[in-house]
């Protein structure tokens, strides 16, 4: 199979080169070996086509930019895009967004957070476009990245998109809740998915000492792995910013249902919101309200996730302290 040529290589490294210096202006991309990654990894290559939430006339929904449109003017505005720091829209069916590729800046955010070191090896739970994947395989090189999708059209693609921008990690169709038993141990897991639970064989899949950077109700969840005498667990507390993915295997948002009755006020606060999905089927949605106005209206990174033995459960403040309630067994 010949090389890719890459037309857009020119304008598209003048793009990327914007879109990092937005990054690091906002405070982003602190380490020199992610920034190199965001600076040589070529987002467009694993977008080659997207979806905007535009009301085109014709269709009455979203429109479709892709590398390949007739018309220059597209063309530019695809490109353009693909280096914007938002989040894209990749695959949609009935409406429903299915897989994304995630903000830039908060795939920076999380790929800090993972603290990897040369010699890491890395899992990542849904492969999306293949470009999380790619960053990973810049700093750890291809071999010690595997990533897992559910869904064969995702892994296909990925797999397909990471071998025209040059990498070949190991692209799995499976169970992401399951990890990947035969690749393990991992010194890091990241999950471009929202959960309703860490899933157990994730830390069980995991050396000593290893990170788990996932979503979580709509905030980032930073576990670090520990051996205890019940087993693998694990334990870390949230970061302060907000987050909001794909759910895992498509499973319904926790928020939806549970807003009835409640204060616009507070419906409407992006902490109270991140409370009532982290205490969803464990604290009534009054009950949740009480607890956030009594403790001052507590931020993301005062609340944590503790995973001993069987049992996981959130907390504010204290893992051992006043305030703390079970998170479902996964899939449970």
């Amino acid at each position: 199979m010949g090389q890719h040529v890459d037309r857009f290589a020119e304008p598209a490294a003048k793009a990327r080169r914007a879109m990092v210096r937005e990054i690091v202006a906002g405070g982003g991309l602190t380490d020199p070996a992610w920034r190199a990654a965001f600076e040589e990894v070529p987002r467009h290559l694993f977008v080659p086509y997207y979806f905007t939430g535009r009301f085109t006339g014709r269709t009455g929904g979203y429109e479709r930019l892709w590398c390949e449109d007739p018309h220059p003017v597209k063309r530019e505005r695809w490109l353009r895009g693909a280096y914007r720091d938002e989040p894209l829209a990749t695959r949609l069916r009935d409406g429903e967004l299915l897989s994304s590729s995630s903000q830039p800046s908060l795939m920076a955010l999380m790929l800090h957070a993972l603290e990897v070191t040369d010699g890491d090896t890395a899992l990542e739970i849904g492969a999306g476009t293949g470009y999380n994947a790619a960053l990973l395989c810049h700093r750890l090189g291809d071999a010690a990245v595997t990533t897992v999708d559910l869904d064969p059209e995702i892994t296909e693609s990925a797999r397909t998109h990471l071998a025209t921008a040059g990498h070949r990690p190991t692209v799995i169709t499976g169970d992401g809740a399951r990890g990947c038993p035969e690749r393990a141990p991992f010194d890091c897991v990241i999950a471009t998915c929202t959960l309703p639970s860490i899933p157990l064989e994730w830390p069980a899949q995991c050396h000593h000492g290893a990170r788990i950077v996932a979503p979580l109700s709509t905030g980032i969840i930073v576990l670090r792995v520990r051996h205890d005498a019940e087993g693998r667990g694990a334990e870390g507390r949230f970061l302060r910013t907000s987050a909001f993915f794909v759910p895992l295997r498509g499973g319904a948002h926790p928020l939806e249902g549970r807003a009835g009755g409640l204060p616009r006020g507070a419906i409407e606060n992006d902490l109270f919101r991140f409370l009532l999905s982290l205490t969803a089927g464990s604290l009534d949605p009054r009950e949740a309200l009480s607890l956030w106005e009594r403790e001052h209206r507590p931020g993301r990174n005062r609340f944590g996730v503790t995973l001993s033995g069987d049992r996981q459960w959130a907390w504010l403040d204290d893992p051992e302290g006043p305030y703390v309630w079970p998170l479902g067994q996964f899939g449970g």
